[in-house]
């Protein structure tokens, strides 16, 4: 189900009610003028007859009932009136459709609707196309390294290697902030500039110029992300719940995965190649890292790293290594993750005992056992960007 922006639905509530007529039938179901007067936002589930089973952002699921006389009104995303309104019928609603909907408290919890006014989910599929495109062509991400008065500079990582730019904001610019556990473009909230901090992630929609060392930022959403490298404690499948013993703190964190959450398996030879490169080459032989480092029964596919793990380097070159590997390592579910696995994460900045799994890379002994003294810092998926990856992660 697509979810609305925040500020979208607060337009859409004040600026769209104002044009729907309220007359009553003598058709349609009696109510008294003290009945509590009904306003939702929310999402169409299914449409039976003149009943709407509706999901409201807000509260539990309810009926809505729609009188013959119902005026319901289909408008595009973005409008802020209804002077291009189109009216509609019932039948033309379907599931995952938003509406607003006004009307009257009625019987057993339902409500009796006076006005509808839908925003269909195919229009929102379209809009959210042309932003995810938009986003990609006039979009940069990178990390946060100051933040000075209305401009802020972020690192950002590029075929050549990593260069800065800064992001001028003005008061126009709509600003937001990821949410504490989600990464969702669509969950972030508004924000302000003082929220931002160096190593925040941070992208940025506007004009850039020429040299594109700066962007006139339209639009920027940021948000704090923590990395987490740890063992397995244990694995609840059933609730996508991962325990994790974080190695920096030395206490549990409930990793919950979600249908967002990406996990990736590193394959073992893979990851002892790299581990041998990080103890030095005069070492490479001596087998100083453990292999193993993830559960046995998963296939092994280093066909499709490339050569993403060749060449020298230490552990910042592994660091760059993974993150450029990691959509092309074999993908992992919950269910094959085992008590004992070693992972390493970027997840939501959540709560000091629960995150949500952002990315998540199981298989990681090898490279954590390869710097013993700092292993957990040294080794973590940072300095990971949420558009890092060749854009892959560029969708808002």
């Amino acid at each position: 189900m697509l979810k609305m922006k925040i500020a979208g639905l607060a337009v859409l509530a004040l600026g769209t009610l104002l044009g729907i007529a309220l007359t009553s039938q003598a058709t349609q179901p009696q109510v008294s003028d003290s009945a509590a007067a009904v306003k939702q936002v929310g999402a169409v589930k299914s449409v039976a007859g003149d009943v709407i089973v509706f999901a409201p952002d807000a509260g539990p699921e309810m009926k809505i009932l729609v009188p013959a006389s119902t005026r319901i009104v289909r408008i595009a995303p973005g409008e802020k009136d209804l002077k291009n309104s189109v009216p509609i019928g019932l039948k033309d609603l379907q599931a995952g459709d938003r509406i607003l909907v006004r009307g009257k408290a009625g019987d057993a919890g339902q409500v009796i609707a006076t006005g509808i006014i839908v925003m269909k989910l195919s229009d929102l599929e379209i809009k959210q196309q042309r932003e995810r495109e938009d986003w990609q062509k006039h979009g940069v991400a990178g990390l946060v390294n100051t933040v000075d008065g209305p401009t802020v500079t972020i690192s950002v990582n590029s075929p050549t290697g990593k260069r800065t730019i800064s992001v001028r904001t003005v008061k126009d610019t709509v600003v937001r902030r990821y949410a504490p556990d989600s990464v969702r473009f669509d969950d972030a909230k508004p924000g302000t500039l003082s929220e931002i901090k160096p190593g925040d992630q941070l992208r940025a929609r506007g004009t850039r110029n020429p040299d594109g060392s700066e962007l006139a930022a339209e639009e920027i959403v940021s948000g704090s992300f923590r990395n987490i490298a740890g063992t397995v404690a244990s694995v609840d499948a059933s609730s996508g719940a991962v325990t994790v013993l974080d190695l920096a703190t030395k206490k549990p964190v409930v990793v919950r995965v979600t249908a967002d959450s990406q996990l990736r398996n590193l394959p073992a030879e893979v990851a002892k190649r790299m581990a041998m490169r990080m103890v030095g080459a005069a070492n490479a032989g001596a087998g100083a890292a453990p292999a193993n480092g993830g559960s046995p029964n998963r296939a092994a596919r280093p066909e499709t790293m490339g050569q993403a793990a060749e060449g020298p380097g230490g552990a910042s070159q592994q660091r760059g290594d993974i993150q450029q590997m990691f959509n092309r390592l074999p993908p992992l579910s919950v269910t094959e993750m085992q008590k004992g696995d070693t992972v390493m994460l970027v997840a939501t900045q959540g709560s000091a005992n629960e995150v949500t799994a952002i990315k998540l890379l199981d298989g990681v002994q090898a490279l954590l056992a390869a710097t013993p003294k700092n292993g957990a810092e040294a080794m973590t998926l940072s300095p990971w960007s949420l558009g890092s990856q060749g854009g892959e992660d560029a969708n808002p």
